[in-house]
């Protein structure tokens, strides 16, 4: 019976009898249907058992009989802990207080959270609830229902297709979904399309305007390749060229690759260090007595404490400090010329845009000297060449 909820709310205490006839108190508790629990004897005979509350008062007559004394060992359940807890009025009055504190302060909405992928600002969001009354630290006794509060919200934020408010415990979110609008194009004026770069024209397709170059024809940076002037002296009009000019640009780069490159990996060894963040100050807590690593690499996590979804100002700083070993790795010059040519032609690319390609390259001089090579290279590239400049 000893741990179940009638025996804790009834109260039960341990027992042993000294002196008498155990043996006797046993039958007689047997034919009074007293009920013990744990019964045991010491060494010295002694018997010991638990009782609840209200049997413990019925076994006074049994005790006289055997001849028996009773000793109590210990005392549980809740009127001891009623009994002390009176004795302790102020600890009392303290959780008392402090229930009804906490029931005071769940009435309260403590925080006001923003959802859906909306183009409205946040603040203007915030700012028509607060004009319905809703609001951070506002008695969830004084707003009205999440459906009418939803509602008003629509007519205060027409450009919002779709606004839903639902109140979780003392958080209110508020998801706005925007209505779908067609897309504003950027106006655009009248323009020419004009050269980028000195190049020789491989390909041209106008969308709109009069082309000015065909292919094959040699251009230099700032020439007019699609016009916006279209028509004749007597009937013409200005629009916004576009169209597509690709163009052979010649690019010279100098290239420096070493001899000898160094690689760096983990080595799998690792240490921590913890720290205590309050404001900005850390205190180290632990990780003091770490390894020295000649070469480490150290990553950061910084975890602050929240209060509801808003952070405060303290926190955890957790440093992990990974060793690192560096290896060199020996090339030859043809290795080294390579290695760098390729890493031209990727930025070479990369600048040129998506739609550029390679045509041509030559190397115009090539040395080694000082652990490098040293290359001078021409790189012949077919890229688009138009870029747009509006008539003024």
């Amino acid at each position: 019976m000893k741990g179940t909820w009638l025996a804790n709310v009834r109260g039960y205490v341990g027992v042993k009898l000294i002196g008498g006839e155990p043996e006797k108190f046993l039958n007689a508790a047997t034919e009074q249907r007293i009920g013990l629990w744990n019964i045991s004897f010491a060494k010295g005979g002694e018997l010991s058992f638990g009782v609840t509350v209200p049997d413990f008062f019925k076994l006074r007559p049994l005790l006289r009989d055997s001849g028996c004394r009773s000793r109590i060992l210990s005392k549980h359940g809740l009127p001891f802990r009623m009994a002390k807890l009176s004795r302790r009025k102020t600890f009392a009055a303290g959780m008392f207080a402090f229930a009804i504190a906490l029931f005071a302060l769940s009435t309260f909405v403590w925080n006001v959270k923003i959802e859906g992928n909306s183009a409205i600002p946040p603040e203007k969001i915030r700012a028509a609830a607060r004009e319905e009354g809703l609001y951070a630290f506002q008695s969830s006794f004084r707003l009205k229902s999440p459906d009418a509060l939803a509602k008003k919200l629509a007519l205060r934020l027409p450009e919002a297709a779709w606004i839903g408010v639902d109140k979780q415990g003392t958080t209110v979110t508020i998801t706005v979904v925007d209505s779908t609008r067609p897309e504003k194009k950027p106006l655009v004026g009248p323009s020419n399309l004009v050269a980028s770069d000195d190049a020789v024209v491989t390909r041209i397709i106008a969308e709109s305007g009069r082309p000015k170059v065909e292919r094959n024809d040699r251009v230099r940076k700032g020439d007019v390749l699609i016009s916006g002037f279209i028509g004749n002296e007597t009937n013409n009009k200005v629009v916004s060229s576009k169209g597509k000019v690709m163009g052979l640009v010649w690019h010279e780069y100098r290239i420096e690759s070493p001899l000898e490159t160094k690689t760096r990996n983990y080595t799998g060894t690792s240490q921590e260090r913890k720290f205590l963040v309050i404001g900005g100050r850390a205190l180290q807590i632990s990780g003091y007595r770490g390894d020295t690593y000649e070469l480490s690499r150290t990553l950061t996590t910084v975890k602050r404490a929240k209060l509801w979804d808003r952070l405060l100002p303290f926190g955890t700083m957790t440093e992990r400090e990974q060793e690192v070993s560096e290896t060199g790795k020996k090339l030859t010059p043809a290795e080294a010329k390579e290695t760098g040519l390729a890493q031209a032609r990727a930025e070479l690319l990369l600048k040129s845009g998506p739609e550029a390609s390679i045509k041509e390259e030559k190397i115009l001089h090539e040395r080694t000297e000082n652990g490098k090579v040293m290359l001078t290279v021409y790189f012949e590239v077919e890229q688009s060449i138009a870029v747009e400049r509006p008539i003024g």
